[in-house]
């Protein structure tokens, strides 16, 4: 069985062009239109890869109005469609306007074969290797991970990735500060999972979530009998991590006395269990993390300066979701997939305004919240796509702070809204500029002005 050919859609309204054009094209499939109606039909059946557009067509054949009217609906139909364009009419400013409306190439008429055959020629090229590239991004999926299951696509993140593969070899003291729900624990154990300890316990504790009094005995242990209650000898969470790495989660909620005990293991690397004797040697390495100012806790005396700087050997500041931009998105979906065929298959995505919220929300409670809104909203959701008001956002605006200084606003701006259009999108330039409502080489002047290509 022949292989079908790649289609190519004439948009032409000379019969004997038509005719030249068609044996013209051995190697694809051509079809003919001749005006408006019969161009949009063709694209619809035929959905060819490859359009040549005259943009002097009927009524307006000694004008460009009815073909940059056929340009705009094959962009917006099929924006993957390579249309190459042509006009004898104001080439220049026809051309800019074809390109800056999303037209592939441009050619002056009277046609030349030859060199339309290798514009042609070109378009099929990168139409396949774009359809290839989606291909596989379908198959992989959107997402793209950091530290093996932190996914973003963030230059934020990235670097905080990347901050963090270089710390983990080695074996000092890590502090990761950021607000809360940004994820500070999936990173300890991304640094865990990258370091020679990898093959050890990942233990984790919330020093928030303990009882003062008992906190001493979830760190180190007790032996038997050492207090009421105490009916047997017990490990604590640095002993059991021992070969391995320990996240101690809102360290700042440690109390002093316990912060003394903690300094010295992290001297010594010893330990006392409550009611013991013998130091115990234990091999653990610390990670910690809070959302509070440990530096003002210092001056107000609640927090030991000898214990801070022994914890952040290495600081890395976490960003929150909202100087992220981008990857609310991102994880909605991942999210909404995941709970989607846990919970409710019929829900298959999210509705437009749903996107425009999770977008422009502030996310004050990062991804926690994002993750508890879209939880919350394919479980109560009736129909196939959850909407902005599913997820409890429609009304709400983003919360920020007002930039007093006007030109690093706008550029602040710019580059959010590009970083956003560019996940949109998934990295699509010709789609990422219709949406911005810019040109393409507009868009391209920007990404080189703001540093965001890859």
């Amino acid at each position: 069985m022949a292989e079908a050919k790649p289609k190519l859609l004439i948009v032409e309204d000379d019969e004997g062009l038509q005719a030249q054009l068609r044996w013209a094209y051995d190697n694809y499939e051509v079809v003919i239109a001749g005006n408006r109606d019969q161009a949009l039909a063709a694209l619809r059946a035929e959905e060819p890869a490859v359009v040549t557009l005259d943009l002097g067509l009927p009524p307006d054949p000694d004008g460009t109005s009815e073909g940059f009217a056929v340009l705009d609906a094959i962009m917006a139909m099929k924006p993957d469609t390579k249309v190459v364009v042509a006009s004898g009419h104001g080439a220049r400013e026809s051309a800019l306007q074809a390109i800056d409306r999303g037209a592939y190439d441009f050619y002056q008429k009277p046609v030349d074969i030859d060199q339309l055959g290798m514009i042609v020629d070109r378009a099929f090229r990168l139409h396949e290797i774009e359809a290839e590239n989606r291909r596989l991004s379908a198959k992989v999926g959107e997402e793209k991970t950091v530290l093996g299951s932190m996914i973003t696509a963030a230059p934020e993140m990235a670097k905080v990735a990347r901050t963090i593969e270089r710390v983990a070899p080695t074996n000092v003291s890590v502090m990761l500060l950021g607000a809360s729900g940004t994820g500070k624990e999936l990173l300890a154990r991304g640094l865990h999972e990258a370091s020679d300890r990898c093959s050890g316990a990942f233990i984790a504790i919330n020093c928030a979530a303990i009882p003062e009094n008992l906190l001493e005995s979830e760190l180190f242990g007790h032996e038997k009998g050492a207090f009421t209650g105490a009916v047997k000898t017990n490990e604590g969470k640095i002993e059991l991590a021992d070969g391995g790495t320990l996240f101690l989660d809102e360290v700042g909620d440690i109390p002093l006395p316990l912060q003394v005990k903690l300094l010295r293991f992290l001297q010594e690397r010893v330990i006392e269990r409550i009611g013991g004797r013998k130091p115990i040697a234990v091999d653990t390495r610390i990670v910690c993390a809070t959302h509070q100012d440990l530096e003002a806790m210092i001056a107000e005396g609640t927090f030991r300066e000898d214990l801070f700087y022994r914890l952040a050997e290495i600081v890395v500041k976490i960003p929150t979701l909202a100087e992220r931009p981008g990857d609310a998105v991102l994880l909605a979906k991942h999210f909404l997939s995941r709970f989607s065929a846990e919970m409710n298959p019929q829900v298959k995505g999210f509705a437009p305004d749903a996107l425009a919220a999770i977008d422009n929300w502030g996310w004050p409670g990062n991804v926690r919240e994002l993750e508890n809104r879209v939880k919350r909203a394919v479980i109560m959701s009736d129909g196939k796509l959850v909407g902005a008001e599913d997820l409890d956002l429609d009304g709400d605006e983003e919360a920020g702070e007002l930039a007093l200084n006007l030109k690093q606003a706008r550029e602040e701006a710019d580059r959010r809204m590009i970083r956003k259009a560019l996940s949109r999108t998934q990295g699509n330039i010709s789609n990422t500029a219709k949406l911005l409502g810019i040109s393409r080489p507009t868009l391209y002047d920007l990404l080189k002005q703001y540093d965001l290509q890859d």
